[in-house]
């Protein structure tokens, strides 16, 4: 199984919902899990599933015009699924910060240490903003 994390810029948006909507459907059908973080701003996606699966959605990302920059942070095989069931982590204006850094390590609990160190100061980073 293959597992990708990547980060990316929104282009144009504030309203990450449709992208969401979207990943929700296509990851359903294709079997993949993982993480979404998005803040209206930025993305961080970890996508774990078949290998063609995988490398098929990360076509569809990097064709996708709302995102720009899209940059691979790390690509390894793994055993069994890190993120169990497919979850997103959605962080809205005016949220309580500390909940939601709580909500994401929960979400992240169960992945690899670099793994949850990507997702986790990257929630605290943009927590701060």
């Amino acid at each position: 199984m293959l597992q990708v994390v990547y980060i990316s810029s929104a282009v144009g948006m504030a309203d990450t919902a449709p992208i969401l909507a979207a990943s929700r459907r296509n990851n359903a059908r294709d079997g993949l899990t993982g993480l979404l973080y998005a803040d209206g701003r930025r993305f961080l996606q970890a996508l774990e599933g078949e290998a063609t699966a995988v490398e098929q959605a990360m076509k569809r990302i990097e064709a996708d015009p709302r995102h720009r920059a899209v940059v691979m942070l790390s690509s390894r095989d793994v055993a069994v699924r890190e993120f169990g069931e497919w979850s997103m982590a959605e962080r809205v204006a005016g949220d309580d910060g500390d909940a939601f850094v709580r909500h994401v390590r929960s979400l992240i609990a169960g992945a690899a240490p670099g793994v949850r160190a990507t997702f986790d100061g990257f929630v605290q980073l943009r927590r701060a903003a």
